[in-house]
């Protein structure tokens, strides 16, 4: 089928085509007079995305914002949004809206969720692509009304954004009570444990009584090694001749004593040649040494007593010092054993305190962030009532029933020309019979008016 065909075609069933057209305009133009007008109220908001965490204060990535921003979109079409918008503009309590209720569900179920429903199925939400607006937008019947639900579904919005931003913080802060009362306690056990045995002990925090007690024990250690030497020395000398002792050598005594026997001695060997042992004198001097020989002897058995006493009293001292010192290491060592105990005791108390004071300070930011009025949600635009109704748009209809007519038309001249097919060129008869065609016979002109189409090639009158 050719140009010419189609033209021929629409020629012969353009009563169809304009019955068709004309149907469907007249239709769509009753329908959009006859439909109720509705009104689009929008509210522009702006989301301040900062990329902060609320509670950790951390930084989040700016990848996540679009996620952020269909969060919000998400929120906003919430059942739970559309709830406090009810209660916001206190639509329970009308009693025309108490009657479709009545009527919708025959009076089952709940009002209130019965009309965030239906409000959001007026409602649409449009996230703006490259930033971060987001238009609220709800129809209505009323442009009043749809301006004020508009604005009531954004302070609704921006009252549940708070709330789903500052509870986490109420629940984190009950529960930073708990753990801090939970805290204290630990940190009274530990600081009572502490003083316990502090008091038991004997013991502060700034004891000194290691450095004194480790000095004395160096002393000591100091003593006992003099006192060995001393004990060595006394020893030694003990064990030595009494001639050769040199304690009783250097005796002054004995060396005086000495001396005069040395002296005597002389002066009695020259009586005896002199006078001869019976001679009175020489008796007299005899004497005389006999006694100083005893006085040294004398002597030497005290200096060799003396040496014995010494040794013996080194060896006691030492024995002392030894005692001392095995005392004042035990003493020490226990001293170190209650330091040792007392500084797990002050680090128990000083970790407690440290997480009693971390987890405090923590309770306060928390505290601070569920007390916060602030959100990051603002309204750029609220809605105001609409002039003109959104809806129905006569004029689109119109322009799009004439689309929609004119495809029904031809859609209908073209089903009719399939039904009631007809002779209306040479070329439907090639195609009709297949044989060819030798010639046309022009008929004379009609007397009816010719139309426009009548001049094209191979064209019949009708």
């Amino acid at each position: 089928m050719n140009f010419t065909q189609l033209l021929l075609i629409l020629k012969a069933r353009y009563r169809i085509v304009l019955f068709a057209l004309l149907v469907t305009v007249s239709t769509t133009l009753i329908v959009s007079l006859l439909l109720p007008q509705s009104y689009n109220a929008t509210t522009t908001l702006v989301v301040d995305f900062k990329g902060v965490d609320p509670l950790s204060g951390l930084m989040q990535p700016a990848q996540l914002m679009p996620g952020y921003i269909a969060t919000q979109t998400e929120i906003i079409k919430s059942h739970n949004v559309a709830l406090k918008v009810v209660e916001a503009l206190k639509m329970t309590q009308s009693p025309v809206v108490r009657e479709q209720f009545a009527e919708a569900t025959g009076g089952e179920g709940d009002i209130r969720d019965w009309l965030a429903d239906r409000m959001l199925r007026a409602l649409e939400v449009q996230p703006s692509r490259e930033s971060t607006l987001i238009q609220v937008e709800y129809k209505g019947a009323d442009p009043q009304f749809a301006a004020t639900v508009a604005n009531a579904f954004a302070q609704a919005y921006i009252q549940t954004n708070l709330e789903l931003r500052v509870e986490p913080a109420r629940l984190t802060t009950t529960w930073f009570d708990a753990q801090i009362k939970q805290l204290r306690d630990n940190l009274e056990q530990a600081q009572a444990k502490l003083s316990a045995y502090q008091k038991e002990q004997g013991v502060v925090a700034s004891d000194e009584r290691i450095d004194v007690e480790t000095a004395r024990l160096a002393e000591l250690s100091s003593q006992f090694v003099v006192a060995q030497a001393q004990t060595y020395d006394s020893v030694s000398r003990r064990n030595q001749s009494h001639e050769a002792l040199a304690d009783v050598m250097n005796n002054p005594m004995v060396q005086g004593l000495k001396a005069d026997l040395a002296r005597s001695e002389i002066k009695l060997s020259e009586m005896e040649s002199k006078f001869g042992k019976n001679h009175p004198q020489y008796q007299r001097l005899q004497t005389e040494v006999d006694t100083l020989r005893g006085k040294l002897d004398t002597e030497i058995k005290t200096a060799t007593q003396t040496v014995s006493t010494t040794a013996r009293l080194s060896q006691q001292r030492e024995s002392d010092f030894r005692g001392a010192l095995a005392a004042q290491k035990a003493r020490v060592l226990s001293t170190k054993q209650k330091r040792d105990e007392m500084s797990v005791l002050l680090r128990d108390v000083e970790n407690a305190q440290q997480l009693f004071d971390q987890a405090t300070r923590r309770n306060g930011q928390t505290r601070l962030e569920s007390q916060t009025t602030h959100t990051d949600i603002a309204v750029l635009n609220p809605a105001v009532p609409p002039a003109k109704p959104s809806s129905p748009k006569i004029l689109l209809n119109l322009m799009a029933s004439l689309v929609l007519g004119g495809f029904l038309g031809l859609g209908l001249g073209f089903l009719m020309e399939m039904i009631d097919r007809r002779i209306r060129s040479e070329q439907d008869l090639v195609e009709a019979l297949d044989i060819p065609v030798l010639g046309v016979l022009s008929g004379g002109e009609s007397k009816r008016r010719r139309l426009p189409w009548d001049k094209l090639p191979g064209a019949q009158p009708a």
